[in-house]
């Protein structure tokens, strides 16, 4: 196994949907223009309250991806 080294970034991910689809659309966003993402961590998560139901989630994630040679 080679040694792998990696960068994060910090994304914030919404949907008025589910948790799953805030993660879905902030990892999707960031593959338009980050090479070799890697992994994903939830770091905190979050919504909005629309009266006495749920608007919106809001998923604070860290992705992170491989360096390659020369960065």
């Amino acid at each position: 196994m080679s040694d792998h080294i990696y960068k994060t970034i910090e994304l914030v991910g919404s949907s008025p949907t589910s948790v799953e689809d805030a993660i879905r659309k902030a990892v999707a966003k960031a593959a338009e223009t980050v090479r070799n993402l890697r992994w994903f961590e939830v770091v905190e998560t979050r919504g909005h309250i629309n009266g006495a139901e749920v608007g919106h989630w809001q998923v604070c994630l860290k992705i992170g991806f491989t360096l390659e040679d020369g960065e």
